[in-house]
């Protein structure tokens, strides 16, 4: 299969253009690397053996998109491409829906003109907001409570009005929660522009001596140690995911819905103490107020992907942060040389 990937170049994209690779797939990346660095494309090539296609075209442009499509005619499209930090969508609403919900509906376009008609999308669990029962399932109401949350839930309500409006469409909402960890081999991994807005990422830096200590956002929550619980999944579990929803839809047609997660909630600082245990080292943090748009708990529970696609993540907390730092230790300044 033919498979165009959006966002590509990026954390998770790049994580899963590996695997579809090794799955023998032919791959073309779609990336504007405003966030991203082509140098990663190179190691995926360097580790799978065959270097996928590469084009700068951002989300935004819609006649250069439609050019790309009618060029490279893909079979399907796993689309990553957007901006991503909670924050960050407070301060910027506008900016996060033109890229977001705007660049997606360009991206329909140009699919549709080219027959294309196979999509995953990369949703987030934040499109749950704060529901009064754990774990998430997949049939809860979207109550997003922050404008990133609310352009995934506008996403999500598009591909659903479109896949009832037409059955040629074939589409996987992924709701995934917080993919943190590397490739084992330590070649590449997350590198986020600028100062890091999740929290394995920052801890890297702070163990690196990047930064110098972990902000802590809230030690008041209603949790084991009162700061945020998350369900963390490995980068690699979660690129696997996107390559079982893609066959499924491409074998079943249809609209359906997963999380991606493994059912596990870790706080805040049970991340951080498995990461001083994986550096050997400990860390400086400092409790801070929270963020807006943060909510207490978030874990998934993971069975329907269990049940449709024979996924299920299996890699635990440990190997998380073990292949985390792996990379950020190989990689004290990211890609950057």
């Amino acid at each position: 299969m033919k498979v165009l990937v959006t966002g590509g170049a990026g954390y998770i994209g790049s994580h899963t253009v590996l695997e579809l690779l090794k799955a023998g797939h032919d791959v073309v990346v779609m990336d504007n690397l405003a966030n991203s660095s082509e140098e990663s494309l190179k190691r995926v090539a360097e580790l799978a053996g065959r270097a996928p296609e590469f084009h700068k075209v951002d989300l935004l442009d819609l006649e250069g998109m439609k050019a790309l499509f009618k060029q490279v005619r893909p079979d399907a499209v796993i689309h990553f491409a957007g901006l991503k930090a909670v924050g960050e969508s407070a301060e910027k609403p506008l900016w996060y829906y033109q890229t977001n919900v705007a660049g997606t509906l360009n991206l329909l376009y140009a699919m549709d003109e080219a027959d294309c008609h196979s999509i995953v999308f990369s949703s987030s669990a934040t499109v749950y907001g704060e529901p009064e029962s754990m774990p998430l399932i997949e049939k809860m109401n979207m109550d997003a409570q922050s404008c990133y949350g609310r352009t995934k839930e506008h996403i999500e309500d598009m591909l659903v009005d479109l896949a009832a409006s037409d059955s040629k469409w074939n589409i996987a909402l992924l709701r995934y929660f917080n993919p943190v960890g590397a490739h084992e081999s330590g070649r590449i991994g997350e590198d986020p522009a600028g100062i890091p807005n999740n929290l394995v990422p920052f801890i890297a830096q702070v163990a690196v001596g990047r930064r110098e200590h972990l902000n802590v956002f809230g030690n008041d929550y209603p949790t084991v140690d009162g700061t945020g619980v998350r369900d963390y999944i490995h980068v690699v579990d979660l690129a696997d995911g996107h390559l079982k929803a893609l066959n499924y839809i491409t074998e079943h047609g249809g609209l359906h819905t997963w999380n991606l997660g493994t059912g596990n909630g870790y706080s805040v600082l049970q991340v951080l103490h498995a990461f001083e245990e994986a550096c050997g080292k400990e860390l400086p943090y400092k409790i801070v107020d929270r963020r807006p748009g943060d909510v207490a708990v978030s874990y998934a529970d993971p069975s329907s992907a269990l049940a449709d696609l024979g996924w299920s993540a299996s890699r635990d907390i440990k190997t998380m942060v073990r292949d985390h730092w792996n990379w950020q230790k190989n990689n004290p300044n990211g890609y950057e040389a």
